[in-house]
């Protein structure tokens, strides 16, 4: 059963569990999961990796999602997380900007140091909301506003300094206790019907690994 968070004939706000995908070719996903439960059109408009939880939003016509979707493409859709990483950032604030590439084969993303073709921009702030011990070594608890919506950008970026998920593995990760420690935490958009600001949080299992080592920060 999918936690729905809000729901009406335009939209619907749920969180998606780990392990789920957002969206696939024939395997059981969260569009499929949506329909069953609520019925009528599912439309996804953004998604998560399936080792990534928490809020989503998805359209249930296709003039809600292309609104929507525009939002995303102009910024005007936020989208906020909470992670732990390896290690301490230098600064308890700061902003990350780099030069990404993808490769598709590989179904990796690369910091890069030059623009080529098949590069993008990537933007992230982060703000540093706790430190504690880990399984190996220090780790943090950081909460992330996304500017640009790249291929595992927020695992790429971190990873490329020094920093990658608890529990992600492609990534540089060898603490392999917990699934990747990345949430989907906060969600600001304009509802597409009325323009109301609608705004929405979900938070992880504060019980199980990472995330309990931060519990009372």
């Amino acid at each position: 059963m999918i936690d729905i968070l809000y729901e009406d004939k335009f939209i619907a706000v749920c969180v998606k569990p780990v392990g789920v995908l957002s969206q696939s070719d024939g395997e059981r996903d969260m569009v499929c999961a949506l329909k069953e439960q609520i019925g009528g059109e599912i439309y996804p408009i953004h998604r998560l990796d399936r080792r990534v939880g928490g809020v989503m939003v998805f359209a249930r016509d296709s003039r809600s999602a292309a609104i929507i979707s525009s939002q995303i493409q102009s910024g005007g859709f936020v989208k906020r997380y909470l992670a732990v990483v390896h290690g301490i950032p230098s600064e308890p604030s700061g902003e990350m900007t780099d030069i990404l590439f993808r490769d598709s084969q590989k179904n990796k993303s690369f910091v890069v140091s030059r623009r080529r073709r098949g590069t993008r921009d990537a933007r992230l702030e982060y703000e540093l909301l706790g430190s504690a011990q880990g399984n190996s070594n220090a780790c943090s608890l950081v909460r992330i506003r996304l500017h640009t919506g790249r291929t595992h950008q927020i695992r790429v970026q971190f990873s490329s300094r020094k920093m990658p998920l608890l529990g992600d593995g492609k990534y540089g990760s060898r603490d392999n206790g917990c699934n990747i420690a990345l949430w989907s935490h906060q969600i600001t958009f304009a509802h597409p019907k009325n323009g109301a600001k609608m705004d929405f949080e979900s938070t992880p299992d504060m019980s199980r690994y990472p995330w309990n080592l931060f519990v009372g920060q």
